[in-house]
């Protein structure tokens, strides 16, 4: 595994890391199954686990971290998230400094953890000043509730914006940025987020960058019914055309050659940029966990990326 620095902080994270979006909390993944690929990714060399409250409404942090807990707390780094709706209360989304603090310590329980090494809020709060969200975070970290805090889907706007406010009132900045990025997703990283986090020292953990299995070529020839798409349509509106379908299938020469598959040619891809720390991937299965870790040894040659680029753009 390839550890990369969290932007320019000391805190190191796996190139590739595991995500428990849609994977874990009732209902999803059967538990042991769940277990095994926590387990998994840990001895594959996987040190960052991403989480969020609004993840099964609380049950991927208790389920996840309730596995996580088997490892030593210092080799892990573990993520949660805080802006969506927990209930119908009207304090309880957003990002006021009440629902803030209310919301670590609820996550904090759940996963049976002191701290978080990273806080992401989760989107963007129009209803709550900058400031006040800034301040906050600042004093969760000064608490040592959180070490690390962090922006999710935020625009480099809003992100140049809570950054250099942080700076003017010497409170700690944001230090990560979680957008979606893949071959298919690619423009709004590229030329807004990238532009204003390199220069800020902030890392970027991407999500979705197998592009919800697309990249994998599951789907070349048709949708399984027990694949993500075959059961969730938004996903597949999302991703599935014509021209992706064909983007996808004239990778496969590509990583042929390089003897990987495509899942880890676009996991490759996507860690060839100098500005993203990891890639989250979600799996629902030991044998995609092991697929997927050893993309993070993959160097991508100029002729390979070019060659990719054509492919894209065509």
């Amino acid at each position: 595994m390839q550890y990369r620095r969290l932007g320019n902080a000391g805190m190191k994270v796996s190139a590739v890391s595991l995500g428990g979006w849609i994977n874990y909390g009732e209902g999803k993944v059967a538990r042991e199954t769940a277990r095994e690929v926590v387990v998994k990714a840990y001895e594959e060399g996987v040190n960052f686990f991403d989480l969020a409250d609004i993840y099964g409404n609380g049950g991927a942090e208790e389920q996840m971290g309730a596995i996580l807990r088997e490892f030593p707390r210092h080799t892990l780094v573990v993520s949660t998230k805080v802006f969506w709706p927990m209930s119908d209360d009207v304090n309880d989304r957003g990002l006021s400094r009440k629902h803030l603090m209310e919301s670590i310590d609820r996550s904090l329980a759940r996963l049976r953890m002191e701290y978080v090494d990273i806080y992401f809020c989760h989107r963007a709060d129009p209803e709550t000043p900058l400031l006040e969200t800034a301040r906050a975070m600042d004093d969760l970290i000064r608490r040592g509730k959180v070490l690390y805090w962090g922006t999710s889907e935020w625009s480099g706007e809003q992100i140049r914006e809570v950054y250099d406010l942080c700076e003017h009132h010497g409170l700690y900045p944001p230090q990560v940025e979680q957008p979606q990025y893949s071959m298919l997703r690619r423009e709004r990283v590229e030329t807004e987020i990238l532009p204003v986090t390199e220069p800020r020292g902030m890392g970027l953990v991407v999500w979705s960058p197998l592009a919800m299995g697309m990249l994998t070529g599951k789907y070349d020839a048709a949708v399984p019914q027990d694949s993500r798409f075959g059961r969730e349509q938004w996903a597949a509106d999302r991703f599935m055309t014509e021209a992706n379908i064909e983007r996808v299938r004239r990778l496969k020469p590509v990583a042929d050659e390089l003897g990987i598959t495509r899942a880890q040619l676009a996991l490759a891809w996507t860690l060839r940029q100098s500005g993203v720390s990891s890639a989250i991937i979600g799996a629902t299965s030991p044998e995609q966990v092991a697929g997927n870790v050893p993309a993070a040894e993959v160097t991508l040659s100029p002729d390979v990326v070019a060659a990719i680029e054509t492919i894209l753009v065509g």
